[in-house]
């Protein structure tokens, strides 16, 4: 702030001109009063002259200019203010604004709105409803607005559709950082990306955009991105958005208006569209809203006076439809959202409803929606964290196990982490989640339904679903779910899990924004090209570390495990046969296996049991006939497992039913039992007729066997049914829901007279509901004879009388009809017969002769050899039947056939003469099949005697089977065919029904053709496979019959099976050998650790014919020993070498298999052993004790070099063997020889003197020795012993453990410390009173006799207590030690580093580590910050885990300074290099706490891997060559077994899957040109090795003898290393060329070179060394001096004069003085709670309300006491369910109240007396809040709700007067008063009433008080204890320094190092000297080149000279 004159000055001392600005800048100097005006100036000092005249500033008028933003305007922030900039005139820079004031802001579209305008919009939203896409679009911006909040971090939606409170609108509200104006303004501009905007109105003050740091699951809520989805989204929803923010910091709140309506009207009156005003205003004022509509914002916009800083998005205008959905869809909509933000809202494991936490560090994201509606329909509220059914929730909870996955893009293009997560087939359901808001299919009720997930026909578990749901930013992409990989799809070949296994995986993908979105993020960009891309690596993650190997290898390896031991399906057991179902659809009918039983949920199921059903309508109950599975399926042993199936029943009871009945098997009710089942079956049973009941209700029965007088009526007659109850039934019981079958009874009468039985009667009878079944009289019974009477019971609708095979009941009445005996004749007669008597003697006496004959109906359709009768009519002249002649002999002919017939018959009725038997044969041919043939019939001695009639005759029946060729030769391997006819007994082929031809081989299935519409046919058999004999063919017997047809006799053919030409066998040989041919499963014995070498094969035929090897053939060839085989050597017969094992015991099987005929060769090595190599000692144990013999036998074996015995000592070597140890007894030891094993075994081994610990035993057999050691341990154990512990008089914290184990030794009655293992020690507490935690309270003794417990925590009231060690032994108790120890508080210490960093990234040699940060966690799980950084330190060893602390070699690295935009409360250690070694290094962070023992993290292993290939070099430096032409090729050798490699530039090895080449070449060194090159051994000037897996061996390297070269010249080697896409630095070696005669000096020379070098190397190092170690201990001294001086100033400043010089034991005094004082006024009596808390300290409780606070005001702790005192003994738990356990624990006594169900208002109400900021009136009394005298020693937040809950709004004031007149104050200001408490212990209630002893406190001693807290003092004891502590760390650190440094340079001036540099400068004047030597014998070089050798390219040959 600064007057009006000097920002004249300020503004006058710059001469410079700029442009004209134009400013409207608002006077907001007054309280209630603003005016504004546009001011405009060229620069600072003409804006400022013209501001002073406009608002009248006086010349020393003090006053500010700001921005909007709130920056101070100054020259330079003048000349970058914008023009058309607001400013506001204020007094002071923190002056509220008096009223609301507006900024003219302008939002011009980005040009990205041209270049990018066509992606999807919302509208193109895949048929679904979008507004939860385009409410997520204001969630992500207010996402990254809370990005950084410390707390919780709030977000809301707000669905305001109650219209009594206006128009519907939608508000999206977080607690963020807000915005300013110009955030603001950059929010209105569209398609302003973040990394364009400008936060700032000034340039000096932007920020760039900064890419948050990588995390999990890339929840980096950096999810706001193109500056376009707000835009789309607010008028997607409606037609008007208000944004209302309030930027942290900021006292202002700024509002921006955009609305359709607005930009509307602008068009029309053709202003400028893209212009509004911004509203600037202070918090909670509404006065600028005054639209009828919008008063729903006077409520929002209260709210903002107790936050800090806010966004509101409110959309008003809302569609109808939107509105609609939501109140329709609410629950759907938050289901969606709950989706989208899953790991935002429950964190990286998501929502695993199993699991209490998901993590340590829970996320802190809290989205509410909610909706209100009109009264009376409830207000709806739905946390996302509490939606439990949206799909990522489904997925997570169904999931049996995870498969998790990394994808790693080329370049820099990202990286992918993948979740891959398995949901099982559970018996008969598939457990894949289904879409909660899908169409749900209503219920099939059809039981005759096909379904297909029980049939097994589909896979219905994810059906069409995409696999993967992909989330960006940590945020769902809800349209790019189509990605599939193909190591995740199930393969086309090969694949042994069944398909619906892929079907049950759902998966996630977590990318972050290296992969690009469209705009309003429904999809991907360039997700699916770039994971697809050849280039992209898939690795799996195991425990958050990669796993290397092939991806898909491992998912179908994990996926197949998952389906062993998750799925639970169905075994189908007993394969039967395949069948075809006709009922189904055309796609469905085959193929269909059939199974005899099933397994099923540990329940087998067989045919013929009976089972009943479930949801199929009715209950059905049946046998089970058989199980059907649909498909192909891979039988093992006849058994398949499969997901579902269907099962056929013979619905029970059979005669109900009659019929089977197929369902799926899910349908069995597996709870009904067999006895259940065969009860209803029984019951049901009974339901049927069983018996008919006859009445005659006339009351005359017919008895059995009756006569009757002819004409007797019969009848009536009644009719009942009944079943096995007895009850009467006209129908059969009811099958389905309608009625049953109705039933009939059938009455027949039968005449058995002598032609036969005769039906005369027949009636129906049905049922009628008034008489039953009735039949009336029958009166025509007149013929004589035997009659039988039938009542037979039917169904109506098929007049059927048997039902499943049962018949009806039915009854039967035999009875007599006879005439009356007539006096005057000697006939009897009928008197009703009397016409048919007469009518019969009329035709005796007039019937005449034979005249002709009529043939009946004769079938047209004859067949060969089928009978059939001709009857024929005989008449007379008046055609009537006449009286057949006798002997009447029939000719019958026609007329190509043959015809006979058997005999004739005469009997039957009158005149009747039938032919029976008469066949007809003859051919047929196949075109004449409907021909027709005349029959002629002649009766000889008629007078017409010859009748005909028309047949047409076809083939018969089958007679004769014929198959063609009969001897059928077939190459093996291959189906024989056959030609197969039917011929009827005439020779036609015939066709008939179900006419098949079975053809059986010998040894192979047999195979059926069917001939029923031909006749004939060709009959394939299944392909032959013999196993040919020497080449010779073999002969098979085929038989063909006729199933069904055993009149046709079978065929015998013969099939002659001739050898192939495919592979049938293989044979193996040795080419060394030629002896060795191998038998096919030989075992060949061979030398251990041999090599089987030069091994061929071949393969022959069938006939014994060497097959030709080609590529083709050598690429099926397949060996079990090696996966690395020469195709070229297999194409030429010869196996890969063998490698013989080393031990004898192993006897591998070896295998040659040519697979595409499926032809083995095996054999199997046995190694046999080598020669002798020592003398091997087995111990049947390594522990004795003194005085006892070793139990057991020691074995004495000779081994070879691979420890295999020998077997070559005899019996005789016992007397050469000796054994010697200290203390032994050798009287008592004995060698025995074994002969079954050929071992000498020792005995007697006893120690009789010497202390407990290791002997070494020698055993000597001639040559060799051999030495075992044994361990002599002491005695029985008899004594207990403490040996370690914390020192004594013992004091614990209370609810704090004892850091120094108690660690008791087992004695014997020597007192040697015994290890006895068996010995149980229990540790107890006495009292009992005293509650111990430890790991264990018994254990047994460990290997030392030691047992060892850690106490972690010890609880109970102040007082003395006991430890008690005990131990019982073979019954008998060992008295052990206790422990004394007092119980007293404590605070808190700290307990783990827990350790965060990026778990998947690699840790290459040489490079950085990623950033640690170690988190010092108390035992409450806070995190504490109280320890300087330099107590935090990271310990770094190469190896792996060292127990549980660092070995003292470890390095130690130091905490990096924190950062700015680092989390705080951590402690980070970035940038420190990773070693340049690789190897498995460990991590250790420690915590130095100035107590016993350090605090330490978990060990971290990491695996350091070499850093990027660079070079190649040698394993070994090899020494220099010195070589020459001679012949010897020693003399001439460059390298000999020199092995290269590739390595990375700090020489680890790094090429290991690097394949190529190396060339070795020659060039020379230095600048000559023209000298000549020597040649390698070939005459060539390169030579080519093999580099595999990165390494490359040199056995030897020459050059050729007489090579060209300068006698003397240097050369170098030249290694250079040609790999496909990688460049390296090739390797040189020097050497020398010499003639023969110079060589040897030479070489020497070259050696002594060498050595002088690497000596000079290495002082050189440790000079350099010593060089480069003396800055560093400088550097380190000077900031030890500096941080200790700090320190002390610091001291200094807390009136702690420390002198500059002083020594740590007087700063070790002064320490322990300060504490001292402080435990003093600690353990000061003090005024505490008398409540005894005993569940505090259990799983999520807090306490009892008394001990979770402290009170420091006597009086005041009385009141609130007294107040609260039936709450005081109240125990308060963090959650609900650890109140319900309390309670239920105690039975209901102990008042318990859970935190999560309390719900406390957020934000702090002032007093009543104060409004807006300001006081009413002036309070009397110092009113205070109850609860802000409160002090809460522990979880603050917790313990203010529950405090919060109970005093509510109380008030304490110190007298009576004073709370009545602040009471009546209160209320006379219109203001609800709470209850008043004042600290002489009265109150005044809420309502007003006091007085009484109700409202009096009693003395406190008569209450339970809260506690009084530890005086101020003592923490500031502390905080100068503390502050001395790192003093004197720093004085120990800066003296170490100080030494160090010293040390350092009188060790760099010691005389031995200045002996060392004279030693060193000596050799380099050596070195120098041999250099000269070397130079100098070339004196005369003689350049050599033989006449025949090559030149090296490029280098021209010249002729030696001549001598």
């Amino acid at each position: 702030m600064f007057n009006a004159r000097d920002q004249r000055l300020a503004a006058s001392s710059r001469g410079e001109k700029t442009s004209l600005k134009r400013i409207c800048v608002y006077d907001c100097r007054l309280e209630n009063d603003t005016t504004d005006s546009w001011i405009t100036g060229s620069d600072y000092s003409d804006f400022l002259r013209d501001l002073q005249k406009k608002f009248s500033i006086r010349p020393h008028e003090a006053f500010v200019l700001v921005t909007t933003d709130r920056t101070v305007l100054d020259f330079a922030k003048f000349e970058e203010l914008p023009d058309g900039s607001t400013l506001h005139l204020l007094q002071r820079a923190d002056q509220a604004l008096p009223v609301a004031t507006k900024e003219h802001i302008k939002f011009l579209p980005h040009f990205k709105t041209l270049t990018e305008s066509g992606l999807y919009e919302y509208y193109a939203s895949e048929g679904q409803n979008p507004l939860s896409y385009a409410l997520a679009e204001l969630i992500d911006n207010a996402l990254s607005a809370n990005a950084k909040n410390t707390g919780v971090r709030t977000i809301e939606i707000r669905m305001m559709f109650d219209e009594t409170l206006g128009k519907p609108a939608i508000i999206v509200l977080d607690n963020g950082c807000g915005m300013t104006s110009k955030q603001l303004n950059n929010w209105a501009v569209y398609r302003l990306s973040k990394f364009a905007r400008e936060n700032s109105t000034f340039a000096s003050e932007q920020e760039g955009y900064v890419r948050p740091a990588p995390v999990p699951r890339s929840l980096n809520s950096d999810v706001s991105y193109f500056g376009v989805g707000g835009k789309q989204a607010v008028f997607f929803i409606g037609d008007s958005v208000r944004m209302i923010s309030k930027p942290i910091g900021s006292p202002d709140v700024h509002e921006l208006i955009l609305s359709k309506e607005d930009f509307e009207s602008k068009e029309r009156k053709k202003e400028d569209i893209y212009s509004t005003v911004i509203t600037n205003r202070k918090p909670g004022t509404f006065s600028h809203v005054k639209k009828p509509e919008e008063r729903f914002l006077h409520n929002l916009i209260r709210e903002e006076i107790r936050k800090d800083s806010f966004t509101a998005v409110v959309i008003t205008g809302v569609r109808p439809e939107h509105t609609a959905f939501v109140k329709e869809h609410f629950i759907a909509l938050t289901r969606q959202l709950a989706h989208i933000y899953h790991y935002y809202i429950h964190g990286v494991s998501g929502n695993i409803r199993s699991s209490s936490s998901n993590s340590d560090h829970p996320p802190k994201v809290d989205i509410q929606v909610t909706c209100r509606e009109k009264s009376p329909k409830f207000p709806r509220a739905i946390n996302l964290k509490e939606v439990v059914d949206d799909m990522q929730t489904l997925y997570i909870n169904s999931a049996a196990d995870t498969f998790e996955f990394k994808a790693s893009a080329s370049g820099d293009s990202g990286t992918v982490e993948g979740i891959i997560r398995y949901h099982p087939f559970l018996f008969d359901k598939e457990t894949y989640p289904q879409e909660p808001d899908a169409v749900e299919a209503p219920p099939d009720d059809d039981d005759d339904g096909n379904d297909d997930n029980e049939s097994g026909v589909g896979h219905q578990a994810r059906g069409k679903r995409s696999i993967f749901d992909c989330f960006w930013n940590g945020r769902l992409i809800p349209y790019d779910t189509g990605i599939e990989f193909d190591w995740c799809t199930r393969p086309r070949k090969k694949a042994k899990l069944p398909a619906e296994c892929y079907s049950r995986f759902s998966g996630v993908l977590f990318t972050d924004d290296r992969f690009k979105v469209t705009t309003n993020k429904l999809s991907f960009v360039d997700l699916e090209p770039i994971l697809k891309n050849k280039d992209t690596i898939f690795t799996r993650v195991v425990n958050g570390q990669k796993h290397r190997g092939n991806i898909q290898k491992e998912f179908t390896q994990w996926l197949q495990n998952c389906h062993d031991k998750h799925d639970k399906q169905i075994k189908f057991i007993g394969y039967k046969k395949t069948i075809t179902r006709h009922e189904l659809p055309k796609k469905m009918q085959h193929p269909w296996d059939t199974f005899s039983s099933i397994q099923w949920d540990r329940k087998v199921y067989k045919a013929g049991q009976l089972v009943k059903t479930q949801k199929t309508g009715n209950n059905l109950y049946g046998t089970v006939v058989q199980f059907l599975l649909y498909g192909n399926t891979e039988k093992t042993k006849g058994s398949v497992f499969a997901t579902g199936g269907e099962v056929e029943l013979a619905l029970e009871p059979k005669a109900l039913h009659d019929k089977n009945k197929i369902i799926p098997i899910s349908k069995i009710d597996k709870t009904a039992s067999d006895e259940a089942i065969r009860n209803q079956v029984h019951n049901d049973s009974a339901k049927l007729p069983d018996k008919l009941t006859v009445n005659w209700p006339e009351g005359i029965p017919w008895p059995q066997n009756a006569v009757r007088p002819a004409g007797t009526p019969l009848g009536p007659l009644k009719i009942e049914i009944l079943n096995m109850n007895g009850e009467s039934v006209s129908r059969l019981p009811s099958v389905d829901r309608g009625p049953g079958k109705p039933l009939i009874v059938q009455l027949k009468i039968v005449l058995h007279g002598p032609k036969g039985v005769q039906e005369v009667v027949s009636f129906t009878a049905h049922h009628a509901a008034k008489w039953g079944f009735w039949f009336k009289k029958i009166a025509t019974l007149t013929q004589l004879g035997k009659y039988t009477l039938s009542l037979n019971t039917a169904l109506n609708e098929s007049d059927a009388t048997v039902i499943g095979g049962k018949e009806l009941p039915s009854f039967k009445l035999n009875f007599s009809i006879k005439g009356q005996k007539n006096h005057k004749t000697t006939l009897f007669i009928v008197r009703d017969s009397l016409s048919l008597l007469m009518n019969s003697l009329l035709l005796s006496f007039t019937a005449g002769s034979a005249h002709r004959f009529v043939m009946s109906e004769v079938n047209a359709h004859l067949r060969v050899g089928v009978q059939f009768n001709i009857p024929l009519q005989i008449k007379d002249v008046y055609d009537h039947s006449a009286v057949i002649p006798p002997d009447l002999k029939p000719v019958i002919k026609c007329s190509g056939l043959e015809l006979s017939f058997e005999k004739v018959d005469t009997s039957g009725a009158s005149g009747t003469f039938t032919i029976r038997g008469v066949k007809a044969r003859g051919k047929v041919l196949n075109n004449q099949q409907s021909m027709t043939h005349d029959l002629e019939v002649t009766l000889p001695g008629l007078k017409e005697d010859t009748q005909r009639v028309r047949i047409i005759l076809l083939p018969g029946s089958p007679h004769s089977l014929h198959v063609k060729p009969e001897v059928n030769p077939v190459e093996n391997g291959n189906p024989a065919g056959f030609k197969v006819e039917v011929h009827d007994e005439a020779g036609n082929v015939t066709s008939n029904p179900k006419q098949t031809v079975r053809c059986e081989v010998a040894g192979h299935p047999s195979t059926v053709t069917d001939i029923s519409s031909s006749g004939a046919g060709l009959l394939m058999t299944k392909p032959i496979n013999l196993k040919i004999i020497e080449g010779e063919p073999q002969m098979l017997k085929a038989k063909f019959v006729m199933p069904g047809r055993s009149n046709v006799a079978a065929v015998v053919s013969e099939v002659q099976v001739v050898p192939s030409t495919r592979v049938a066998t293989m044979e193996l040989y040795s080419s060394d050998d030629e002896n060795l041919v191998l038998r096919n499963n030989e075992k060949i014995e061979w030398l251990a650790g041999g090599l089987l070498e030069n091994l061929f094969y071949k393969l022959y035929d069938e006939a014994g014919r060497e097959v030709p090897l080609s590529d083709e053939i050598a690429s099926r060839i397949k060996v079990n020993w090696t996966a690395d085989v020469n195709l070229r050597d297999l194409a030429q017969g010869k196996l890969p070498v063998v490698q013989v094992p080393s031990k004898v015991s192993e006897k591998p099987f070896y295998q040659v298999s040519y697979q595409t005929q499926n032809v083995f060769f095996s054999f199997h090595i046995v190694p046999r052993p080598d020669e002798p190599k020592r003398l091997r000692v087995t111990l049947p144990q390594h522990t004795v004790k003194l005085g006892e013999t070793l139990p057991g036998d020691i074995t004495l074996e000779l081994v070879d070099q691979y420890d295999n015995l020998t077997k070559t000592l005899t019996s005789t070597c016992v007397n050469h063997m000796t054994v010697e140890a200290e203390g032994l007894d050798k009287s008592a030891i004995t060698f025995e020889w074994q002969e079954s094993s050929r071992c000498a075994l020792v005995n007697g081994v006893q120690f009789q003197s010497g202390s407990p610990g290791a002997r070494e035993i020698c055993f000597t057999y001639r040559s060799f020795v051999e030495s075992v050691t044994v361990t002599v341990a002491p005695g029985v154990p008899a004594q207990l012993k403490l040996v370690s512990g914390p020192e004594q008089p013992l004091q614990v914290l209370n609810g704090h453990g004892i850091t120094t184990p108690f660690i008791v030794q087992l004695f014997d009655q020597w007192g040697n410390p015994s290890q006895d293992q068996r010995v149980v020690v229990q540790l107890k507490t006495s009292p009992q009173t005293l509650k111990m935690v430890t790991a264990v309270t018994s254990q047994p003794s460990d290997a030392e006799g030691k047992a060892c417990f850690t106490v972690n925590s010890v609880s109970g009231p102040k007082g003395y207590y006991q430890l008690v060690f005990e131990c019982p032994f073979n019954e008998k108790p060992i008295q052990g030690p206790s422990v004394n120890l007092t119980v007293n508080p404590d605070p808190k210490k700290p307990v783990s580093l827990p350790v965060q960093y990026d778990r998947s990234a690699k840790f290459p040699a040489g490079g950085r580590f990623p950033v640690f940060m170690v988190t010092v966690v108390s035992e409450e799980g806070n995190p504490m910050t109280t320890f300087n950084p330099a107590a935090v330190s990271m310990l770094l060893w190469k190896g792996e885990l060292s127990g549980m602390t660092p070995p003292p070699t470890a390095t130690e690295l130091r905490c990096s300074k924190p950062m700015e935009n680092e989390r705080r409360g951590c402690f980070h250690f970035r940038d420190k290099e990773i070693p340049e070694q690789v190897g498995k290094y460990t991590i250790q962070f420690s915590l130095h706490t100035d107590t016993t023992k350090d605090l330490f993290s978990h060990q971290i292993t990491i695996n350091v891997e070499a850093n990027q290939p660079v070079k190649l070099g040698p394993v070994s430096q090899p020494p220099t060559p010195v070589v020459s032409y001679s012949r010897d090729i020693s003399k001439r050798t460059l390298v000999e077994n020199m092995t290269l490699m590739i390595m990375d530039s700090y020489g680890n090895p790094a090429g290991l899957g690097l394949n190529g080449k190396v060339v070795a070449s020659i060039k020379i060194a230095g600048d000559v040109s023209n000298r000549t090159l020597p040649l390698f051994d070939g005459n060539t000037n390169s030579c080519n090795v093999s580099l595999v897996k990165g390494k490359a061996n040199v056995p030897r390297l020459t050059i050729m003898e007489n090579s060209p070269g300068e006698n003397g010249g240097a050369y170098i080697l030249l290694f250079k290393p040609e790999v496909p896409m990688v460049r390296l630095a090739p390797f040189e070696l020097p050497f020398r060329f010499y003639n023969v005669e110079n060589q040897q000096n030479m070489s020497e020379l070259s050696r002594t070179k060498d050595k002088l070098t690497a000596a000079v190397a290495a002082q050189k190092e440790l000079f350099n060394t010593y060089e480069a170690v003396l800055p560093l201990l400088s550097g380190r001294l000077q900031d030890a001096i500096k941080k200790e001086a700090d320190q002390r100033e610091k001291l200094n400043e807390r009136n702690m004069i420390i002198a500059p010089n002083v020594s740590v034991p007087n700063l070790e005094r002064l320490e322990a003085e300060k504490t001292a004082e402080a435990e003093g006024i600690r353990n000061t009596p003090r005024r505490v709670c008398s409540i005894r808390d005993s569940f505090r300290g259990q799983q999520d409780v807090l306490g009892m309300v008394g001990r979770l606070a402290f009170v420091q005001d006597d009086a005041a702790a009385r009141v609130i006491s007294w107040h609260i005192r039936g709450d005081m003994d109240c125990v308060i738990t963090k959650t609900t369910a650890a109140a319900q356990r309390i309670y239920h624990d105690t039975h209901g006594r102990q008042q318990v109240m859970g935190l999560d169900s309390v719900f406390v208002q957020q934000g702090n109400r002032p007093l009543p007396h104060m409004r807006n900021g300001r006081p009413l009136f002036d309070p009397p009394g110092n009113p205070v809040f109850a609860r802000n005298l409160l002090i809460y020693p522990q979880d603050p937040e917790s313990c203010n709700i529950v405090f919060t809950n109970l005093l509510r709004d109380t008030i304490v004031i110190d007298d009576l007067d004073s709370a009545n007149n602040y009471r009546r104050a209160v209320v006379q200001n219109r203001t609800q008063c709470p209850t008043i408490l004042t600290r002489q212990g009265e109150r005044v209630s809420s309502n007003g009433k006091f007085g009484g002893l109700q409202n009096k406190a009693p003395p406190i001693e008569k209450l339970e008080v809260f506690g009084a807290p530890i005086p101020p003092h003592y923490y500031a004891l502390m905080e100068q204890i503390e502050l001395l502590r790192q003093y004197r760390a720093l004085v120990q650190k800066r003296d170490k320094a100080t030494k160090d440094h010293e040390e350092h340079l009188k060790k760099m001036t010691s005389p031995e190092t200045l002996q060392k540099k004279r030693d060193m400068e000596e050799k380099i004047k050596q070195l120098e000297e041999i250099e000269r030597q070397l130079a100098s014998a070339a004196v005369r070089p003689v350049r050599r080149a033989p006449e025949d050798a090559g030149e090296p390219s490029g280098i021209a040959a010249k002729r030696a000279r001549q001598t």
